[in-house]
C-alpha cells in the first residue's frame, strides 16, 4: 500500500479586534477576515478630495440640523458588531443611528461610505470591500477614482441593488438624503490624464 502524501499548509495568524487597538498609533491598518492590510499615506489630491467632500457633507447635515454623522479617515468602523476579525477605516463614514457610535468609532456598518482609490487599492476598493460592504448592511457606497476622474455609487439596499457610474465633469447626488449633490468639477484639473 502506498503511502498518502500529506500536504501541510502555512497557518496565517488570525488577528482580532484586540490586536488592531494594540497596533503603533502611527500605523494605519484595517483588519479584514483576521488579516492585517497595511495602509500608505494618502496623497495630497486624496486629501484635497476628501476634505471637500466631507465639509460638503458636514455642511450639509449640519444646516438640515440633521442626526447624521460624517467622520473622515482615520475613523475605526467594526462592520459586523458580533465579529471583532471586520475593522475598516473607510475614507469618509456616514452613520446616522447614534447607538452605533461608541468612543473607539463605529460598531456595525454604517449608512453611506465613500473611499477614494488610490494607485494601489483599486482592486481592493473595487472588488473586496464592495462585497465586505454589501454584506454589512452598509446602504450606499461610493468609489471615487481621480486617476480615471470617475465616480461610482453602488446602492447596496437589497431590493434596490444597483451602479450608477460618474465623472467629475457631474454632480453627484447622495441616496440617503432628498437633497444632497456633491459637485466633482471642482476636482477635474487636479490630475493630468
Amino acid at each position: 500500500m502506498k503511502g498518502i502524501g500529506i500536504i501541510v499548509l502555512a497557518q496565517l495568524k488570525t488577528y482580532t479586534e484586540e490586536d488592531y487597538y494594540s497596533l503603533p498609533e502611527n500605523v494605519r491598518a484595517e483588519l479584514i477576515d483576521g488579516q492585517f492590510y497595511y495602509m500608505a499615506a494618502p496623497s495630497r489630491i486624496h486629501q484635497e478630495i476628501l476634505n471637500s467632500v466631507n465639509n460638503a457633507i458636514y455642511n450639509y447635515i449640519r444646516s438640515k440640523k440633521g442626526n447624521c454623522k460624517v467622520y473622515p479617515a482615520p475613523f475605526a468602523v467594526k462592520l459586523f458588531a458580533d465579529n471583532d476579525k471586520f475593522i475598516v477605516e473607510p475614507d469618509i463614514s456616514v452613520i446616522c443611528d447614534p447607538n452605533k457610535l461608541t468612543d473607539r468609532g463605529c460598531t456595525g456598518a454604517p449608512d453611506w461610505i465613500i473611499e477614494i482609490i488610490s494607485p494601489g487599492t483599486a482592486g481592493y476598493d473595487y472588488i473586496r470591500k464592495l462585497g465586505l460592504y454589501a454584506d454589512a448592511g452598509v446602504r450606499e457606497y461610493w468609489i471615487v477614482d481621480p486617476m480615471e476622474k470617475s465616480v461610482y455609487v453602488y446602492f447596496l439596499e437589497r431590493d434596490r441593488f444597483k451602479v450608477k457610474s460618474y465623472t467629475f465633469q457631474d454632480k453627484v447626488k447622495a441616496g440617503i438624503y432628498d437633497d444632497l449633490w456633491i459637485d466633482f468639477k471642482e476636482f477635474a484639473g487636479l490630475m493630468n490624464p
